[in-house]
């Protein structure tokens, strides 16, 4: 498996550019630019910010089960992992607000 690629291919399935993945991972620029201009191979502590941005476990990613209970709570993360970090702050706010 070329672990680049399967980053690349789940960006685009998002529609995310390297930045988006630079944001949603907290990685820097310089680590995401290297692993596609360089083809670096990700370190296991990149791969693992790469995955939560994805909302995924590194089991899911190389291909495990997921843990997902039914495919309504997959598309749920699906929606949330195409949000940006302003809208999810007010849908989490939202979704507090329904517990009181």
């Amino acid at each position: 498996m070329d672990v680049n690629e399967k980053i690349r291919k789940m960006m685009e399935d998002r529609g995310w550019s390297a930045y988006r993945l630079t944001e949603e991972s907290g990685l820097s620029n310089s680590t995401i630019s290297n692993l596609f201009k360089r083809k670096n191979t990700p370190t296991l502590n990149t791969l693992e910010s790469i995955c939560r941005a994805f909302g995924m476990s590194l089991h899911e990613f190389f291909g495990g089960e997921n843990f997902y209970r039914d495919e309504e709570e997959r598309e749920l993360l699906r929606c949330w992992m195409g949000l940006k970090k302003e809208q999810k702050v007010l849908i989490m706010e939202m979704i507090k607000s329904f517990k009181k």
